[in-house]
């Protein structure tokens, strides 16, 4: 397939799933008003913090689904739109986990309650808790309602069992792995390599990519061979996506990531850097200053040195290529057809293009 055609295609099916979207929020405000006010305005923060996004998620379910011959567009916008809005879900209720008002740089739907309580004239200890509460609410709201776009697509009985039964599967196994990211942070002892690997799969690798794909290709009646390769591909690019992920979080380009790579060694998150590198001798020194939520640069300078000298970030860039390379095992798959290997093997060459 011709790259243009792949960016022509991915523009189209992000017009259809705003257009779902677009309509599920005008329905939903409109049901609000007629509550009132504050929770119309619930609603429009929620929209706002939906708006905006790559389409990622859906672009997987749509892309599984054309490459594998379906033709209805309009019931796979509603199942894109679905994980979507579970991606929004996820990432209000992670924000509050973690207790964080800002993302991507912009307030998230915390930051906004927070701040309509500080203007409102309470302290601002109770703002934050607040803003926290209003975010459990709204990501309630939003999971909620990502069953409900699956219900609208239009599906015979039978196929939206099975698509429940994968969105299901894709919420189970975020919850878990976000049990384990919340533990591993709270634990004094530090996870194995293969623990890490395994909640980032879980958490982030089976909703983002696994799930989609295989409720595109399910969609599009595809056989249970294809169902299978492709899932074995969304849940290895996954992996790898996330381990590059937390790699760019330390050594990346903030101008051109637009992501500090200062915030996860001020949290300590454990990733596969981290988690190698507490093996090493070289753990002593990083361990000093991971964690401390005012690490300056310098201090973090010293702990990217230490992540390189002790091989750890080879080792995580060598690791994300090994998983990235049993992606294109299954996407090889006689299973599956050229079209599919074209439309996703430009995600295998974007992933490891992102690796030193």
């Amino acid at each position: 397939m011709d790259p243009q055609d792949l960016v022509v295609s991915a523009q189209r099916r992000q017009k259809h799933v705003d257009a779902v979207l677009d309509r599920f929020f005008s329905l939903a405000k409109n049901r609000a008003s007629a509550i009132g006010p504050r929770y119309l305005t619930l609603w429009q923060t929620l929209e706002k913090n939906t708006a905006g996004g790559k389409r990622f998620r859906p672009g997987m379910v749509m892309g599984a689904y054309e490459s594998l011959g379906g033709t209805d567009f309009e019931a796979a916008a509603h199942v894109g739109a679905a994980f979507e809005l579970l991606h929004t879900a996820l990432i209000v209720h992670d924000d509050v986990i973690d207790r964080d008002f800002i993302r991507r740089g912009g307030v998230n739907v915390s930051g906004v309650y927070r701040d309509i309580a500080q203007t409102a004239g309470i302290p601002i200890p109770a703002a934050e808790h607040r803003g926290l509460s209003v975010a459990v609410i709204a990501g309630d709201l939003a999971l909620f309602n990502a069953y409900r776009l699956i219900d609208r697509s239009g599906v015979g009985e039978l196929m939206r069992s099975r698509l429940h039964d994968i969105f299901d599967e894709a919420m189970f196994a975020s919850a878990a792995g976000e049990l384990l990211d919340v533990d591993f942070s709270q634990l004094k002892s530090m996870p194995t390599v293969e623990e890490v690997v395994d909640m980032e799969r879980l958490k982030t690798a089976v909703y983002s990519f696994e799930s989609p794909v295989e409720a595109g290709a399910v969609l599009a009646g595809a056989s249970d061979e294809a169902v299978r390769a492709l899932a074995g591909f969304g849940r290895n690019i996954g992996i790898a996506y996330q381990i590059v992920d937390d790699l760019l979080g330390v050594f990346g380009d903030e101008a051109a990531t637009g992501k500090t790579t200062i915030g996860d060694l001020r949290e300590g998150k454990r990733t596969v850097l981290i988690a190698y590198a507490s093996g090493r001798p070289e753990w002593i020194e990083i361990s000093r200053w991971l964690g401390l939520p005012d690490l300056t640069w310098e201090q973090a300078a010293v702990v990217r040195r230490s992540l390189e000298d002790c091989g750890a970030r080879h080792y995580a860039e060598e690791l994300a290529r090994e998983f990235a390379n049993r992606a294109a095992e299954e996407l090889a798959s006689d299973a599956l057809p050229d079209r599919a290997r074209a439309e996703f093997e430009p995600i295998i060459e974007t992933v490891l293009g992102r690796v030193r």
